[in-house]
Parts: C-alpha cells; sequence; structure tokens
C-alpha cells in the first residue's frame, strides 16, 4: 500500500506504507487508509517529528560512541534514516501550515 498525502499549498507527497504510518503514528494520527490533517493540528506535527528525529540521531550517535568505547566497530545503521523520510514531509507540513491548508491521505 502506498499513502498519498495531497494539499492545494503542495505538491502530492507518495510514502511506503512502512513510512507512512511510522511518520502518522509520530505525529499522532491513525495510519487509516484515509485521513486528514488540519491546519491547526501542524505546528503539533512538525514539532513530534523533529524531536522523533532528534532523538533517533541521539540514539545512533550515543551507539556509536559506545561501541567505539568499547572497541568495537560501530553498529551498522538503517540505509535511510527518519530524517530523510520525513524531510519532504515536514516541508509540506510547513507550508501547508503558512497557507492555511489541510493535507488529506487515502481520498
Amino acid at each position: 500500500m502506498l499513502y498519498k498525502f495531497k494539499s492545494k499549498a503542495a505538491g502530492d507527497l507518495i510514502m511506503l506504507e512502512p513510512n507512512g504510518r511510522r511518520v502518522l503514528q509520530i505525529i499522532g494520527k491513525d495510519p487509516e487508509p484515509q485521513g486528514i490533517i488540519e491546519p491547526a493540528q501542524m505546528p503539533g506535527a512538525i514539532a513530534a517529528l523533529e524531536a522523533a528525529i532528534a532523538k533517533e540521531e541521539s540514539e545512533q550517535k550515543a551507539a556509536a560512541e559506545e561501541a567505539t568505547a568499547r572497541g568495537e566497530s560501530p553498529p551498522r545503521l538503517d540505509a535511510v534514516s527518519l530524517r530523510q523520510r520525513a524531510v519532504p514531509f515536514l516541508d509540506m507540513l510547513r507550508r501547508c501550515a503558512q497557507a492555511g491548508k489541510e493535507i488529506v491521505w487515502g481520498v
């Protein structure tokens, strides 16, 4: 399944199901086949995504430092980080919040 996020203030954004589901869960939305993010909800969604990105990066850094301190090689990380996956969605959220337009998916 794909998530296709649409808005009148930004171009369509398509995400694979696992990535779209994760982003929606982070911002506190049910990963239903259909949904909407209202402009009033966007500042909170942006803050939640930025906090999740910062948390993931700090955990990865701590794990790498811990492994180096033990003389081991750093753990292998996902090929694509949450930051890379979420930046287009963050951009869409910011544009839509500024324009006062909602984001919908599955419609």
